[in-house]
């Protein structure tokens, strides 16, 4: 927004978020993953806790209290912490009395210390984007910004590319595009989306990213996934890795809840296993190419009756 504001999303993986000279951060979430690097959540928490460590004397934290023992990463250091999440007796900002519109986009009472001081409207569906919005509230107050150009802005802003991303209704099919690749996240967007069509059969394509995310989390994967009423799973996406012997989508197939519709197939095969399926909304989830293949499934669905 200006010479004087650079704000940039930093990742965990490599370390590579350790290069940073922040004087704010922002802590969302701290989870397994990309344990092709990291040893385990300990060694992950450690990593985190270099990066608090990153901030300038007087720098500023915002961090989840919802993270398990969030304590460890900050304290002793000399900066401002500043607690959001869901429990308004440790968290500095939280919300009440949340709600949601036709679009499972929320409303809420904002808390500042237990107190109500405004009440906010996003334009993003899910519970999850409520405590993003905490962080955000936070880091706005810091940077002195307040009142209704922080409720405008979490207003108009209607998300980002592969981020619960609505492609359209085609052929009678809503068809939903998300880059969720983490078992965490994939609940999160089958929760929104559970949300948001309450009536409808909801199918998942899902290819999942890295052998190593599939080897370690293939139970988490197929529990989020069983919160849908069909699952589609494709081949799992390389990206950086060799393959691991024994690791495939099938670990993730045969972990699905009892009686879910289920399949697997190649990408190339997608199209073929829709032809024969009553589709009423479509979802696509992977960091993988996944999303490459949107185009062809709305054509698909938009000649289909």
């Amino acid at each position: 927004g200006g010479p004087e504001l650079f704000v940039t999303e930093a990742c965990e993986y490599t370390n590579s978020f350790l290069s940073f000279f922040p004087n704010m951060e922002i802590i969302l979430n701290i989870e397994a993953d990309h344990l092709d690097f990291f040893k385990d959540i300990e060694d992950i928490r450690h990593s985190f806790r270099k990066f608090a460590e990153l901030l300038p004397e007087n720098g500023i934290l915002i961090i989840n209290s919802d993270i398990h023992d969030y304590k460890e990463i900050c304290d002793g250091l000399p900066i401002k912490v500043i607690t959001v999440g869901s429990d308004p007796a440790k968290s500095h900002y939280s919300a009440a009395d949340v709600t949601f519109n036709e679009n499972a986009c929320a409303t809420y009472t904002l808390l500042e210390d237990g107190k109500a001081i405004d009440t906010i409207t996003l334009g993003v569906p899910g519970i999850h984007n409520v405590y993003n919005s905490l962080a955000a509230i936070a880091a706005a107050h810091e940077l002195g910004i307040r009142g209704e150009g922080i409720k405008n802005g979490l207003l108009r802003f209607t998300g980002t590319h592969r981020r619960f991303e609505k492609k359209g209704e085609i052929g009678g099919v809503t068809i939903i595009d998300d880059y969720a690749h983490h078992p965490s996240e994939i609940k999160q967007s089958v929760l929104s989306i559970r949300e948001l069509y309450r009536d409808k059969k909801i199918t998942a394509i899902f290819q999942p990213h890295l052998y190593t995310r599939t080897r370690d989390f293939y139970k988490d994967f197929a529990e989020s996934l069983s919160l849908l009423d069909e699952v589609i799973l494709v081949d799992i996406y390389p990206a950086r890795e060799q393959p691991i012997p024994g690791v495939t989508s099938q670990l993730i197939y045969d972990n699905l809840r009892p009686g879910i519709e289920k399949s697997m197939c190649k990408k190339e095969e997608i199209l073929d296993v829709l032809k024969n399926k009553k589709i009423e909304v479509l979802i696509t989830l992977g960091a993988g190419d996944i999303e490459n293949y949107v185009p062809a499934i709305t054509e698909k669905l938009n000649t289909m009756d």
